[in-house]
């Protein structure tokens, strides 16, 4: 499927002339320009580029975590930039699931605690419960009780798969997701990633400098300039 958004596409995740322009100095920065792209459900998407080329800001942009300058992203038919900031989260905690390179676990929270965060943000009765059957389809099943720093950088994203999926989101946004690993770390949790994405339909879409990660995505969008341009 091309990555122009076509309004006959009901994509769950879609953006729209998007661009990012920031001060630097007396000038603009042009991080990103005229950015139209359309994720259909259950597609796994990696978006690509240089350093530099725009591709954290995009994701950032397409989560509603960051402001564009101008365009519009639509999440699970929602219009972001139309929400005031608590929609926006509330969408979020909904919708999206997030992975990123530095875990962003909670160090004061064992493996189960973390797990259970945005469940029990959400008001959910069952937290323990959904979080402790994620963290064992994770292979954590022996390791619920332990904190952060004592698990494995491996471990430690996979309680982060199993934080981000065990809402059930829609779409799965990761950024750079085994750039703190090692290889072989790193390929078990792409591995399970997939595996997840394919068990629940969840539709996923990674930052990544690998080409050969990117290459296993069902499609690859290309940045070069802030522009997409493959």
């Amino acid at each position: 499927m091309d990555a122009r958004v076509s309004s006959k596409v009901k994509a769950v995740l879609a953006a729209r002339g998007i661009g990012k322009v920031v001060k630097s100095g007396e000038s603009d920065l042009v991080i990103l320009r005229d950015i139209d792209l359309a994720v259909m459900p259950g597609e796994a998407v990696a978006i690509v580029g240089a350093s530099g080329s725009g591709k954290s800001t995009l994701l950032a942009l397409l989560a509603g975590l960051d402001l564009p300058s101008t365009g519009s992203v639509t999440l699970d038919g929602e219009e972001l930039f139309a929400l005031d900031e608590d929609a926006r989260a509330a969408l979020r905690g909904r919708a999206l699931g997030f992975v990123f390179q530095s875990f962003q676990l909670l160090p004061s929270l064992d493996a189960l605690e973390n797990a259970m965060l945005p469940l029990e943000l959400a008001g959910r009765r069952d937290a323990e419960s959904a979080a402790k059957q994620m963290l064992e389809r994770v292979g954590l099943g022996e390791r619920l009780h332990h904190y952060p720093k004592h698990l494995s950088g491996g471990e430690q994203q996979r309680v982060a798969l199993a934080r981000a999926f065990v809402v059930e989101p829609r779409v799965l946004l990761a950024d750079e997701p085994t750039g703190s690993l090692d290889e072989a770390s790193g390929e078990a949790v792409i591995a399970l990633m997939f595996e997840l994405n394919r068990e629940r339909g969840t539709t996923l879409v990674m930052v990544t400098h690998d080409e050969h990660l990117a290459a296993r995505c069902g499609r690859i969008i290309r940045l070069s300039g802030g522009r997409i341009v493959a």
